[in-house]
């Protein structure tokens, strides 16, 4: 048990761990004559870590490209050279050549300056680095130097001897004595839009921390640990797993040369099992330094959506019996040849054999759990380790008391109906992706009604299927209806009367119990999209323009950091919102600014800026989502959805911050609490 307990400690070391940043970035500007630069931009990479070239050909491999934005002022010249030691290496896996730089690259291009005024040139590079084990998820970097031609450099550009520039960050002139003109004016401050990050919006030090408690409900983990549990103990039910429960456990009772020994060794058989689900998870955690809202952007993905719409789909024909999904067998093969080496090793790839083999049944519902919890690493190992343990505890359970085994129902045709009924879940869960991706998009194609109208023939569906008058595949085609499939055909009937009121236009949440999986209310056949917000409620979309129309009613805002793709945002506003109490605050007492962190429409180019992050890195805001999620977590600390600040119209926090889904009465004294406190100030 001591080896166990290293053995356990060493993996969640390595699993916190995380990659830095294996390249570095430096910039350097050198005049060449007259009004003619050379921008040169140089990568350090860390050993083991290459960048692929621009020359490389094949198509999933991300190229480095740079990229200039649109100057009037500014005529590049040529095309971005490429130096350095450039390598090649043919790649099985692309099936193609591999050109990448090891160690360092460097990148140069040539541009003039038209004019005498001073202009400043920026340049954005696109890039992904990898090494042997693992690819880092594509990321990006902006520079700029500040140049005038023809004179002297300015103040905030220093010149070395052999006349090369370095860029110094310019601060915007929105942001210069922000502090001494608060001080000097009494009256609201006017903020510009392009400034995102604002110094007032200190959730640390709120006007009055007195009167609300910090509200950070995050049961979220929790349920998913658990979903991830029941998720592990269906898979266990499927055919091609439990067969194996009993003859597992009769290897170890007859291979063991005494019952102690034989105990032991089903539980480090158990044990090893739990660790290879989370084994399957470590990439993800790899991944997790690029970008900390990387896995907000992957969950949102309008195209990810689709795609698991798809997969679901074809999960759901696989479970219906009309193929299966199979791994190579070459993969269970050599497991299973390196399970007879004996010791801890042999019991390793016994539980590895045992989980490959089993892909074909578990693969659909570990991918249901997949789907559901890649919005952050940890969620996702949570996830895992809830199947992980379901099939430990049962495997471990019967190894330590093998009578159990004598209640187990004996396989038989009760498999297959399980199995076709998950294929209909399954397809009803398809149809969830794929109206995410809709509300991501914008195109509200999949209304709330259509939505709804597709779910109840599928609960129908599966009615008469248990009935006996729909067959798939594998089903018996003589096989008798007894009373359980009938009670489970009842419970579904109910499950498809109770969807009925989703088909009729409502004002007020119908179908809460289903709050968060279904699109919301104002996403309707029975009038236009979003007009005026959910529940009939005046929400705006801009934090810019809701504290103007604050400074014209005298209101409080309230900061409502949403989302497209949030669960948990749909429930507070069809549980909570909608509550008369509740409504009527949200409705007179405050101005509501809903911002859609996962909103992928395009700002205006006038709009589109590139800001200095609080630890030093730059991000490029191209998107509405981009601009709200950096507002979010520069300012609040935060990259969770809801996320509630109520702040004054001259944006200061009022009290402290409320953040995912809570009950009525602490929402309540959330948005007491603030309105009050601005009450209290006017």
């Amino acid at each position: 048990m001591k080896k166990l307990f290293w053995l356990f400690v060493f993996f969640n070391i390595f699993v916190q761990a995380q990659i830095k940043n294996p390249v570095q970035w430096k910039s350097e500007l050198k005049h060449i004559q007259d009004n003619t630069y050379e921008a040169i931009f140089t990568a350090t990479l860390e050993k083991g870590w290459h960048l692929y070239s621009r020359d490389i050909k094949i198509e999933n491999a991300i190229p480095t490209e740079f990229s200039y934005p649109d100057n009037p002022n500014i005529r590049l010249i040529g095309k971005t050279q490429e130096i350095g030691k450039k390598e090649e290496k043919y790649s099985d896996v692309f099936g193609g050549t591999l050109v990448y730089y090891s160690n360092r690259a460097e990148y140069r291009q040539e541009f003039e300056v038209l004019g005498t005024q001073p202009v400043t040139f920026e340049a954005d590079v696109e890039f992904q680095i990898c090494n042997d084990k693992v690819c880092l998820a594509p990321d990006g970097q902006n520079f700029s130097f500040q140049v005038t031609p023809k004179a002297k450099p300015a103040e905030n550009v220093s010149v070395k001897k052999d006349s090369i520039v370095q860029p110094v960050a310019v601060q915007p002139a929105d942001t210069i004595n922000r502090q001494e003109l608060t001080a000097k004016v009494d009256t609201f401050q006017t903020l510009s839009r392009q400034e995102l990050i604002i110094p007032s919006l200190t959730v640390d030090n709120p006007i009055n921390a007195e009167c609300s408690e910090r509200i950070i409900t995050d049961t979220s983990s929790l349920w998913i640990f658990i979903f991830g549990f029941l998720g592990g103990l269906v898979a266990l039910l499927m055919p091609c797993v439990y067969p194996m429960i009993p003859l597992t456990i009769s290897y170890f009772t007859k291979h063991a040369k005494t019952k102690a020994q034989g105990r032991k060794d089903a539980l480090i058989y158990a044990f090893f099992i739990f660790l290879i689900f989370l084994i399957f998870t470590l990439p993800f955690h790899l991944l997790n330094g690029v970008n900390s809202d990387i896995f907000n952007q992957i969950s949102t993905n309008i195209w990810l959506n689709l795609a698991f719409f798809v997969i679901f789909v074809i999960f759901a024909f696989s479970f219906f019996g009309y193929f299966e999904i199979t791994l190579p067998s070459r993969w269970a093969n050599k497991s299973d040849k390196a399970s007879e080496s004996g010791g801890w090793v042999g019991l390793f790839f016994m539980a590895l054999t045992l989980v490959i083999v089993s892909f074909s049944c578990t693969g659909p519902v570990l991918g249901s759990v997949l789907a559901n919890a890649i919005k952050n690493p940890t969620q996702l190992t949570l996830a895992f380790a809830g199947c992980g343990l379901a099939w430990a505890l049962v495997f471990g359970g019967f190894a330590l008391f093998p009578q159990l085994l004598h209640n187990l129902p004996k396989s038989g045709g009760w498999m297959n109906t399980l199995k076709v009924v998950l294929g209909f879940l399954e397809l009803a869960m398809a149809f969830k992706f794929l109206s995410k991706a809709d509300l991501v998009a914008k195109t509200f194609f999949l209304k709330r009604e259509i939505f709804v109208a597709i779910w109840i023939i599928i609960a129908f569906a599966i009615v008469l299927y248990l009935l006996g008058f729909i067959k798939f595949p594998h089903d018996d085609k003589n096989e008798k209806i007894g009373t359980k499939r009938k009670i489970w055909a009842g419970i579904f009937a109910l499950v498809g009367i109770y969807l009925l009121p989703g088909l009729v236009p409502s004002e007020k949440p119908n179908l809460k119990l289903l709050s968060g999986l279904t699109p919301p209310l104002n996403v309707s056949l029975y009038h236009e999209n979003d007009s005026k917000g959910v529940l009939g409620l005046n929400i705006i979309h801009d934090y810019y323009e809701a504290l103007e129309l604050a400074k014209k009613e005298n209101k409080p805002v309230l900061i409502d950091f949403t989302g497209f793709g949030c669960e948990n945002c749909r429930k507070m506003e069809e549980y909570v919102w909608s509550e008369p109490d509740i409504w009527e605050i949200l409705n007179d007492k405050v101005i509501i600014a809903s911002l859609y962190v996962d909103d992928s429409e395009t700002l205006p180019e006038s709009e589109q800026q590139t800001i200095t992050l609080k630890d030093g890195r730059k991000r490029k805001i191209k998107t509405i989502g981009n601009k709200w999620s950096v507002f979010q977590r520069e300012n609040f600390n935060s990259n969770s959805q809801p996320f509630y600040v109520l702040v004054t119209p001259d944006s200061r926090v009022l009290n402290n911050p409320a953040a995912g889904y809570m009950k009525k009465e602490e929402f309540k004294k959330f948005l007491q609490c603030g309105i009050l406190t601005y009450k209290k100030l006017k």
